[in-house]
């Protein structure tokens, strides 16, 4: 074991001090930058359960009404999602925040849903093959959109959180300043 004179050890006594003090400040950087991240970060957690949820629920069954084969497939689909946007109060209101457009309309998408179904549950039986095929194929461009990636289904943007857009939007807003004030004061510092 290396010995070494008292006034190395002491100057490795404070080296040690130092790094300690500094540790013990980085943890504590750590721990604040990680509660001012805290509340950003369950608002953006509930966000994506409340966009699988509804996916689950409704989204992926107006999927399989666009696939469906069958008229009895596509109303069956169908009666899931319409019932689902009944029970969530989803037929009237805009996803948008600012300012209402025509592609944020929930009563106009809920509307279409709903005569979607209307006209599935329309046919008869003795429907020909030829008419129940156009009826699918008309469901199918009501409710896919075709876009650059392909087929996606039809739905207002921001509507797995209506009707409290506006409360995710301006919890992302408030609790987002708080991260910019905590790196602010820690670049300062550094």
């Amino acid at each position: 074991m290396m010995s070494y004179s008292k006034k190395t050890q002491s100057i490795l006594e404070e080296i040690k001090k130092e790094q300690a003090k500094t540790r013990n400040k980085l943890w504590k950087w750590v721990f604040k930058g990680t509660l001012v991240l805290l509340p950003l970060l369950v608002l953006s957690g509930a966000r994506v359960v409340k966009m699988v949820l509804f996916d689950r629920d409704c989204g992926n069954h107006i999927k399989r009404a666009a696939d469906a084969n069958t008229v009895e497939m596509a109303a069956k689909e169908m009666r899931i999602v319409v019932s689902y946007l009944e029970e969530n109060k989803m037929m009237e209101g805009y996803t948008s925040i600012l300012y209402n457009t025509p592609d944020d309309d929930v009563g106009f998408w809920y509307n279409n849903l709903k005569s979607s179904l209307d006209e599935l549950e329309k046919v008869k039986p003795e429907t020909t093959q030829l008419e129940r095929s156009n009826i699918l194929l008309k469901l199918r461009e009501t409710l896919l959109d075709h876009g650059n990636d392909g087929y996606k289904v039809t739905v207002p943007s921001g509507i797995s959180v209506f009707p409290n857009n506006i409360f995710y939007a301006l919890g992302f807003f408030l609790f987002s300043i708080p991260p910019l004030f905590f790196t602010y004061r820690l670049w300062r510092r550094l």
